[in-house]
């Protein structure tokens, strides 16, 4: 695994972990999610030391909305945002998964930055 925060490579290269368990994943489809990772996440490159992507057929082949894509966003001095959607079809859960970390990824970020630089001195009388 590579840690990015820090690093000033091009944000659209994001290296991902990308794990497929009892689907058929092939390299297409390994492919599009690093291209969908790079335009979804790479603005946060900085604050993003690791990404590690699941792919699982929860049913196997029962069938039914049985595909599963859970993304870990390992963030700089902040904890993890972990996402997860199910969908029918393994791309429509995979854009599911990737619209929903922007989203986190966005709101983490935008609550560090809201924090205050330093603590406030408590009013002696």
């Amino acid at each position: 695994m590579t840690k990015l925060a820090g690093r000033q490579e091009s944000p659209s290269a994001i290296p991902a972990h990308i794990r497929a368990a009892g689907t058929a994943a092939d390299q297409a489809d390994r492919d599009y999610l690093r291209r969908k990772l790079g335009r979804k996440l790479g603005k946060f490159a900085r604050s993003i030391q690791r990404v590690s992507v699941r792919i699982e057929d929860v049913n196997g082949p029962r069938g039914g909305i049985d595909q599963r894509c859970t993304i870990k966003v390992t963030l700089a001095d902040l904890p993890s945002v972990i996402v997860e959607a199910n969908s029918d079809s393994l791309q429509a859960a995979m854009d599911d998964a990737l619209a929903r970390v922007e989203r986190a990824v966005k709101q983490a970020l935008q609550r560090r930055r809201a924090r205050p630089l330093r603590a406030r001195k408590p009013v002696t009388e």
